[in-house]
């Protein structure tokens, strides 16, 4: 009897276990502001763009001086971010990512040992790989400018920063997917919609559409202006508004004055 009435009070606890209600799921909040999620697409499209016509175009391929304009615009666009860095929303702002390197190196541990903790912004490791990747592609655009204006150790330095950020983008998506995967969430849909299963006082009040809305028409018209301003008898262009010309390469006139000479 004793048994049974042990087997009994098991089946009964499991029974009221089964009809506890679930803890209801946090709701969808909105985390990222409109101009980093415009911002971090455009350089993404950008970024592959670029690398993919350094690797499969030469260098006196006509869609070489698009790489270069690419390298200008991403440039800009990355200035546009460290301003916002600081007058943007609150999960947009540096202050909200600075970590220390002891910060760092648990998060590192944390990830190895499947033990870290879900984070609501960014993270210690997706913080600094976000600090390396906007100094290399300016990093980037200033060498690739150098190495136009024919200065040869820009040349060394373009490679150096090129590469140095293709291994930071690499390991941001491993980091990505490692987390994606360990935690059950979707940060890639979250960086499209801006939202994150996250409680209130989490939340932006504002995705600052307008401001989104101004960064994209002129990240548009600046490249635009670029190509349109682009004249291949001298291989330059001239940045809107400033009226500065910027070389992109060598120009087919002195490829043709070079021709002449032989």
């Amino acid at each position: 009897m004793a048994l049974a009435d042990k087997g009994a009070s098991k089946n009964g606890m499991s029974q009221l276990h089964h009809l506890r209600p679930k803890e209801p799921a946090m709701p969808r909040v909105l985390i990222w502001d409109l101009p980093t999620r415009i911002f971090h697409w455009l350089l993404t499209i950008g970024f592959v763009i670029s690398a993919a016509i350094s690797v499969t175009a030469d260098e006196d391929s006509p869609l070489f001086s698009a790489h270069m304009i690419l390298g200008i615009v991403l440039g800009v666009m990355v200035l546009l971010r460290i301003v916002w860095g600081f007058v943007g929303t609150r999960h947009a702002r540096f202050a909200s990512f600075l970590f220390s390197p002891v910060s760092l190196m648990k998060y590192a541990f944390g990830a190895l040992s499947g033990l870290e903790p879900r984070s609501i912004g960014h993270n210690a490791g997706s913080s600094y790989a976000i600090f390396a990747m906007l100094g290399l592609v300016l990093a980037t655009a200033v060498t690739g400018l150098m190495i136009s204006n024919g200065n040869e150790a820009g040349e060394k330095l373009h490679e150096i920063a090129s590469y140095s950020l293709m291994a930071v983008v690499a390991a941001h998506i491993v980091g990505v997917v490692w987390y994606s995967l360990r935690h059950k969430e979707n940060i890639t849909l979250s960086m499209i919609t801006g939202r994150k299963e996250a409680s209130a006082n989490n939340a932006i009040p504002t995705s600052r559409p307008i401001v989104g809305i101004v960064f994209l028409l002129l990240v548009g018209f600046l490249t635009i202006r670029l190509f349109q301003n682009y004249d291949r008898t001298t291989g330059t262009t001239t940045f809107p508004g400033l009226g500065i010309t910027i070389p992109l390469g060598e120009s087919e006139g002195s490829e043709g004055g070079g021709d002449d000479d032989d």
